[in-house]
């Protein structure tokens, strides 16, 4: 089967046909930057305490009257949940006992006019509802990443692409619309469907239709930079629209103006060809080219271009049809599968858990949303010169250590350096982040054309098991704040160890069947080194036997490898100095240096057949002028002096200090 980049290569790398697919699938993601983040601020919780009875609600009272106070980081505040019992005497007042918000409750407009928090009441005993309205979404994402990837394999990217925007589009503006809770949540889960599948399935249809070297651009610099530009849009739409109603109606229609993308975004022609199409796909080639100036030539695909394509168990049907199976089927599809969902949940675990754990930002909450944005160009940025200048696997290795790396030392760091801490803990977020983009690039070069959507799907259905455990990850935080860190920076640098067993892709051609997918670099390795050895073993003294046996090379190879163990000899009997055990007796600070009574103050031992100064037990110290020292003995507890007669020091001297040290720090740090 030719090279469908060698056939297309007539087209040129950076035509108007592609700068046109290049954009035009750029612009998609923009709305998906601000849909999934936009609950920050249509579920926030508005400062609140209860409404009091309406025979009340007219009576001058001050607030603290009849409402009780309550301590929230560090703030005293009006309590948001409960309220003090009307006396329901002749003159209206407020015992000591404490009641329940009977009458509902009053929501501050300083900063929303109204969220779904305030519109729904989602306070106390139904405050589990707002934070899961995310856990709704992120359903909604897991299964739109199990559908897009066969629906889309099956029926075509293009048209996949549109009807995934439409349903995202359609489905918030019927969210803003909703009367209650439950409906919300309903909308939230079929917007979660479509934003993931309209942003999988536009990541493979520019993969496929754009060249080799314009994929890491579209990946880094296009699509994924479009994202954050939209998730820094949301703050600017937020600012201005304070209502939960009209801000997702504005965030919704935007989605309109992709409508006349339609007739500018073509099908895919590899999977037109892997469907036995060849008509279509030649005639979107012939199209571009047209668009490019350039001439096509008069056959540009073959049938066997096609047939190559398929599984054809009937010579009379040419058509097979792949399901998730496929993605397990053989040695090589299965180990990358499987070693891609795990990288998958590690850097959406991170990813959310490090957005959700992350320091509180004092400040404005909408410059914080854009602060953090911020850090999505940092990292997509980082991506692209990873993709252009380094190989796939250590870069991806490299970014997840980063990661990793960064959390683990937040265990080291002061809580009185916030800024060092937040540097560290944005720095986390910045590599997972270039992560997150860089798999997505990554996934589509591993994958074959046949079930490389599918495959993408799977692994970012799979990474939504991450996205949802990651709410209790953090949740940890409450009660411990450098657990979360701790477990996060560990898993990752696991997997960014495991990432290495993954295979080369860099420079390479796209895989089109099953049949073309890499071994994992152990399997490489293991192959070589076996068929190495059998070779070494046969032939190697037979074909070096010309240079003799006792040469100038030999005698110096001899002569300087002898010479390189001299330093094993003292090596390791050093340690019969450096371990060596000074005289020592219980430090007295209470002598001031005197060694007047020193053999009052220390108790006597044998050693080695004769009395000698204990060397672990002192006289407990009365401070009395007639007999300073009682009968009872104590341990060491101000350490040892060491006599300086033998050795200046030792590691037995050395180390005593820092253990004390390092014992009386972990008591003060408990």
């Amino acid at each position: 089967m030719r090279d469908y980049e060698e056939i297309v290569s007539f087209l040129g790398e950076w035509g108007p046909f592609q700068k046109t697919i290049f954009f035009l699938l750029s612009a998609s993601s923009i709305p998906n930057g601000y849909v999934g983040m936009a609950v920050v601020f249509i579920a926030d919780v508005p400062s609140h305490h209860c409404r009091l009875p309406l025979n009340l609600s007219s009576a001058v009272f001050e607030l603290n009257q009849s409402i009780p106070t309550e301590e929230v980081k560090g703030e005293i505040i009006l309590s948001r949940c409960t309220r003090y019992k009307n006396l329901d005497g002749l003159v209206p007042g407020f015992g000591n006992e404490t009641e329940a918000c009977l009458d509902g409750w009053e929501f501050s407009t300083e900063r929303y006019t109204s969220t779904i928090v305030s519109e729904w009441n989602l306070v106390c005993e139904d405050a589990w509802k707002a934070p899961f309205s995310v856990t709704v979404f992120f359903f909604g994402v897991l299964i739109g990443s199990f559908l897009s990837g066969q629906i889309s394999d099956r029926y075509g990217r293009k048209l996949i692409f549109f009807a995934t925007l439409a349903l995202q589009t359609i489905a918030s503006l019927l969210q803003a619309a909703s009367n209650s809770w439950e409906l919300f949540c309903v909308f939230y889960f079929i917007v979660g469907m479509g934003q993931i599948a309209n942003y999988c399935v536009a990541f493979i249809l520019g993969s496929e239709l754009l060249s080799k070297s314009v994929r890491i651009p579209f990946s880094t610099l296009g699509i994924s930079m479009c994202y954050a530009v939209g998730y820094a849009c949301l703050p600017f739409f937020a600012y201005f629209i304070r209502g939960w109603r009209m801000l997702l109606l504005a965030l919704s229609i935007p989605g309109f103006l992709y409508i006349p993308l339609w007739w500018y975004i073509p099908e895919s022609p590899r999977w037109l060809l892997s469907q036995g199409r060849l008509e279509e796909a030649e005639a979107i080639i012939r199209a571009a080219a047209c668009k490019n100036r350039v001439t096509a030539p008069d056959v540009i695909f073959r049938q066997d271009d096609c047939t190559k394509l398929m599984e054809t168990n009937d010579s009379k049907k040419s058509e097979h049809l792949y399901t998730w199976l496929d993605l397990f089927k053989t040695t090589n599809i299965r180990n990358i599968t499987i070693i891609q969902i795990i990288v998958w949940v590690v850097i959406s675990m991170t990813y959310y858990g490090l957005s959700l754990n992350t320091p509180n930002m004092n400040g404005d909450p909408y410059l914080n949303c854009f602060i953090s944005a911020a850090t999505e160009f940092v990292g997509y940025g980082a991506t692209w010169l990873f993709l252009c200048y380094m190989s796939r696997r250590f870069s991806l290795t490299f970014m997840l250590l980063l990661c990793g790396v960064t959390l683990l030392l937040l265990k080291f760091i002061p809580d009185e350096l916030n800024i060092l801490v937040l540097t560290l803990v944005m720095t986390g977020k910045t590599g997972i982040t270039a992560a997150f983009c860089f798999v997505y690039m990554y996934g589509t070069e591993l994958f074959p054309t046949v079930v490389r959507n599918m495959g993408l799907g799977a692994t970012s259905m799979a990474s939504r098991i991450g996205s949802g455990t990651s709410p209790y990850i953090a949740h940890i935080g409450k009660y411990n704040k450098i657990i979360p860190y701790i477990l996060m920076g560990s898993i990752t640098i696991v997997t960014g160890i495991l990432s290495l067993l993954l295979p080369e892709t860099k420079d390479e051609e796209l895989p089109e069947h099953i049949s073309q997918v890499k071994p994992l670099r152990c399997t490489n390795y293991l192959v070589f080194l076996n068929h190495s050895k059998s070779m070494v073993m046969r032939d190697y003294d037979e074909i070096t036997s010309f240079l003799g046996e006792w040469g100038p090379f030999q005698q110096s190879i001899f002569i300087l490898l002898s010479l390189s163990t001299v330093p094993n000899g003292y090596a390791g009997m050093s340690m019969v100095f450096l371990a060596g055990t000074p005289h020592q007796h219980c430090s007295l600070p209470y002598l001031n240096g005197s060694m007047t009574n020193l053999s009052e103050a220390l108790s006597m031992e044998e050693v080695k057949g004769h009395l000698d100064q204990s060397r672990c037990t002192r006289y407990k110290w009365l401070n009395s002028t007639g007999k300073p020292f009682g009968n009872e003995t104590e341990s060491c507890m101000d350490g040892w002096d060491y006599s300086t007669e033998q050795y200046v020091s030792t590691i037995v001297t050395e180390v005593r200090m820092l253990l004390l040290s390092w014992i009386n720090w972990m008591l003060s740090a408990a």
